[in-house]
């Protein structure tokens, strides 16, 4: 734990000199000669933009859901999270789940909502996400495919109809 904190402030501390010797770059020209002078007022000096903002999340208080595997409510296997549907505002809103299949044959992708995963269990990189659909259900699903329309299975009522227009 101690490593990674030293490590981030060192992250902090280069990102920091990095944009001091970036900002500062551009005051070591040399200034125009008599002919090369402007007739106008010069422009004031840009602003530099304000240093990035930095987030330090304790490691038991988030995990990261790809390869995750994916459980139903009776503890049945339902495949693994293998990407997550972001609307054009950047919303979550729905999870693909490699579902069924051995090693990989068999197997297809469905799209669940993502308001149907809980992840109140998920302390350790082993743990898995808890989905509100039954086996039965996630086998009815429809199985995605890129490129097409996508069809979200979700908890009964809780899904809201995307309003895109296609491009």
């Amino acid at each position: 734990m101690r490593a990674r904190i030293l490590f981030t402030l060192a992250i902090i501390g280069v990102a920091s000199l990095y944009a001091a010797r970036s900002w500062g770059e551009g005051d070591s020209a040399a200034p125009p000669s008599a002919e090369q002078q402007p007739s106008a007022p010069p422009a004031a000096p840009k602003e530099p933009p304000p240093p990035a903002s930095v987030t330090i999340i304790g490691a038991s208080e988030a995990h990261g859901v790809l390869g995750r595997d994916v459980r139903g409510p009776k503890g049945e296997d339902m495949g693994r999270i293998v990407d997550v549907i972001v609307d054009r505002e950047g919303t979550v809103r729905a999870a693909v789940i490699d579902f069924g299949g051995f090693l990989g044959v068999g197997s297809r992708k469905i799209v669940v909502d993502w308001n149907a995963l809980h992840f109140g269990g998920v302390a350790k990189k082993g743990d898995s996400i808890t989905l509100d659909l039954t086996k039965e259900q996630v086998m009815a699903a429809p199985e995605y495919k890129e490129g097409t329309p996508i069809v979200v299975l979700g908890a009964a009522g809780s899904l809201k109809p995307w309003q895109y227009d296609h491009q």
